[in-house]
């Protein structure tokens, strides 16, 4: 940024002039603090999820609000999936217990790939890399949406009276919605119930999506199989959570795709140069929509 003749100051840390912010980079701003800049242009996330500025009620909702996109982050999360997919799929874990206790086990696959249906619960432009990463293994894949997308060999399903249909036909359920007051707490007991028996859940969108509990019951009756979570309400995740212990829960700690610095700045840098240029910045979250 100083090459570009820029002056950048880190809240927190160093002492500046609130007349003198052009543009805020943050993942999660501190409540308020957005609107108490009065030459604000823009406001750049640092991530790919735009929910720790939703949750601000003074956010300036007349300013350009610039999500983060880059390949290799969407890249890195199809690879998260289509391993831990793969890890379920192949019943790794059963065979790592076995190891563990000095077990031979040989055993059939209870269910064959081109049987087993792969759901993804928010088909946008990181669910299509995730589909893409899926099919050469021969998963049948099926995408949900808010409105209909057409994505080359996937099965797609949109708005509320397809989503029922969608969820019966998840043999995986991947969830990669952002993070709405319409989506909040959308992984509950109500949808899981709609899953085949023995749906497995890899939830790497965000954790409000997620009612714990209502996770570790349907587990716990039988209806799923296990889940593999990447993110949660609180992270780090409590030491007392009941996540952590689950025998049918694999707990990551938010690293299914971890942003890239370089390709940070070079989208904050194509922003503030589009605006200031007066021409709209690419990646503009529609606030009506929340994404």
């Amino acid at each position: 940024f100083a090459r570009e003749g820029m002056t950048t100051v880190v809240h927190g840390r160093d002492t500046f002039a609130v007349e003198a912010i052009d543009y805020v980079a943050s993942f999660r701003p501190p409540p308020g603090l957005l609107a108490t800049l009065p030459n604000l242009k823009a406001m750049l996330s640092l991530g790919a999820g735009i929910d720790g500025f939703l949750a601000d009620p003074a956010l300036p909702k007349h300013l350009p609000l610039v999500r983060f996109v880059d390949r290799t982050l969407s890249e890195e999360m199809a690879q998260y999936v289509v391993m831990h997919v793969l890890i379920h799929h192949r019943m790794q874990r059963m065979f790592d217990a076995a190891q563990a206790k000095g077990e031979w086990r040989q055993i059939l696959l209870p269910r064959r790939t081109a049987q087993t249906r792969i759901g993804i619960l928010g088909i946008g432009e990181i669910g299509t890399v995730v589909a893409r990463h899926l099919q050469p293994f021969g998963f049948p894949v099926s995408g949900w949406s808010r409105t209909p997308k057409a994505v080359d060999g996937v099965r797609g399903y949109s708005g509320a009276a397809e989503r029922d249909a969608f969820l019966a036909a998840s043999d995986v359920l991947v969830c990669l919605l952002p993070l709405t007051d319409e989506t909040r707490g959308i992984l509950n007991a109500d949808l899981f119930a709609k899953l085949p028996r023995s749906a497995f859940l890899i939830n790497v969108a965000r954790g409000g999506h997620l009612v714990d509990d209502d996770l570790i019951a349907a587990i716990d009756s039988g209806h799923l199989s296990g889940a593999t979570l990447d993110v949660f309400h609180t992270e780090p995740l409590p030491a007392a959570s009941p996540l952590w212990r689950h025998p049918k829960i694999t707990v990551t700690p938010h690293v299914a795709a971890i942003s890239d610095p370089d390709a940070g700045a070079r989208t904050m840098l194509d922003a503030i140069r589009r605006c200031e240029a007066g021409e709209p910045p690419l990646n503009v979250v529609d606030l009506a929509r929340g994404y």
